[in-house]
């Protein structure tokens, strides 16, 4: 697939096949994800892959908007580990770059897999606290571990409707707002 193609038609999917994605081809779209650039390239992801169905079945009750990943191939957690992140936490100056570090891996993650035919959806976790705690917990994330995503993959048991056209002239602008 041509990148512009796949960024033009990558859509969230939620409903799958029943076809196993195998853990080479998972590999491969994980190395696309940590190919993602980070603040002073610091690469403070990691990432979970869960196939266990009654693991994917219960997110559901931590995080309401994944009630499909029940069907999934599987489930990548994006984790950021809050240790290894840009950040500073001195005199009035607290920020971290980890969630927008995470978030640039999610993408190229998602992407990868539409390249390879491979549906995904994007669930957040983050910054929502209680879905961060309560993922820590159920998967025993150690507490510099943040979750940051849910990302469903599986073979898409239907097309993804494409949205009319997204691009606005008007939303750009040139030398000043």
């Amino acid at each position: 697939m041509e990148m512009m193609e796949g960024l033009l038609t990558r859509r969230s999917v939620r409903k799958y096949t029943d076809q196993k994605i195998d853990k080479e081809t998972i590999r491969e779209i994980i190395k696309a994800a940590q190919y993602a650039p980070t603040a002073h390239n610091k690469q403070p992801w990691e990432f979970l892959v869960v196939d266990d169905k009654e693991i994917l079945g219960h997110l559901r009750h931590i995080q309401r908007w994944t009630s499909f990943a029940k069907d999934a191939a599987c489930v990548v957690f994006v984790l950021g580990d809050i240790n290894q992140s840009f950040s500073r936490a001195k005199e009035n100056e607290h920020w971290s770059f980890v969630d927008v570090d995470c978030a640039i891996a999610t993408e190229n993650l998602m992407l990868a897999a539409w390249a390879k035919g491979i549906g995904t959806c994007y669930c957040g976790a983050a910054p929502m606290q209680k879905v961060v705690d309560d993922l820590r917990e159920y998967l025993h994330l150690p507490e510099n571990i943040r979750p940051f995503a849910i990302v469903t993959m599986g073979y898409p048991a239907e097309t993804p409707k494409q949205p009319e056209d997204r691009y606005k002239e008007e939303k750009i602008h040139w030398g000043k707002y």
